[in-house]
């Protein structure tokens, strides 16, 4: 059954939470937004899906290595070509970055049929300075616009999809499609840019079932959002870069304004894939 949401603007989306919240200087601890009353998802058999398969061409840690995927006989996009919600409340997400690697691969939104590379910089591979302990992606058909600027943390979208970070008990694939329960979200603001980290969890973990907001992570992965912001903000800080922020005065925010954001962003997404918005960041639609 897909889910439909109203779409709601920056300052729509700050009154759902009830209060402005984004301030400059120090992150305080992790406060979670109170939930809201609303029926469980049923978990799939699997959360892989396997119609999906990968093709890596290129050698595996060069500039040339690309993941492409298929669906049969055909070469789709992930991004463009998987759709985001995958019925029962749950959504479909690419894994980039499987646990405990430290690869930062990527979609590589401005190329056709937009593969998984290995971002770069100056020229060199990038990796995070320690693990990533989560599974980590993000969404189809969502689009974080950066031409919009919410208003309530002063930062407009990052130009990439919806980053998911996928906090079950089992490693993911890279390039692998898994079903996620979405259960709350955090605003991060990295170089002045507003980049949401949904917290998700595999349809098939077996806390799945038992993880429908933000309360029930604290209470059945207690401490584990809490570990997600602040391996976030703290992970560029080795390089001597500063901390990131958050906005939304560190919360993570619960399962139906995450559910909104993702609508949001997926409008944004649609706008962009039929030109009603302006492809003037030179991304591949194909």
């Amino acid at each position: 059954m897909a889910i439909a949401f109203r779409c709601l603007g920056g300052g729509a989306l700050s009154r759902a939470v009830g209060r402005k919240v984004f301030r400059q200087g120090q992150v305080a601890p992790l406060r979670v937004a109170p939930a809201v009353p609303h029926v469980r998802a049923v978990a799939t058999a699997s959360a892989e899906v396997t119609a999906y398969t990968t093709v890596e061409k290129g050698g595996k840690d060069t500039l040339e290595y690309r993941m492409f995927m298929n669906q049969g006989a055909k070469e789709v996009s992930c991004w463009h070509e998987i759709p985001l919600y995958a019925g029962d409340g749950h959504l479909h997400y690419i894994c980039e970055i499987p646990k405990e690697t430290s690869a930062k691969m990527e979609v590589a939104t401005d190329e056709p049929c937009t593969p998984i590379k290995q971002d770069v910089k100056k020229g060199k591979l990038r990796f995070y300075p320690y693990n990533i302990n989560w599974n980590y992606g993000m969404l189809p058909q969502t689009w974080e616009d950066p031409g919009v600027t919410n208003p309530e943390v002063q930062a407009a979208g990052d130009n990439d999809p919806v980053d998911v970070v996928e906090i079950g008990s089992a490693t993911g694939r890279q390039g692998g499609v898994y079903k996620v329960k979405p259960v709350g979200v955090l605003a991060m603001i990295d170089d002045g840019e507003l980049d949401w980290k949904v917290i998700a969890i595999a349809a098939d973990d077996p806390k799945a079932a038992l993880c429908n907001d933000v309360e029930d992570v604290e209470k059945h992965f207690p401490g584990e959002i809490q570990k997600v912001l602040e391996w976030f903000r703290d992970y560029k800080m080795p390089d001597g870069k500063p901390a990131n922020k958050f906005g939304y005065d560190n919360k993570c925010l619960n399962k139906e304004f995450t559910m909104h954001v993702i609508q949001e962003t997926h409008e944004a997404y649609v706008k962009l894939k039929s030109g009603a918005r302006a492809n003037t960041e030179e991304l591949s639609l194909i």
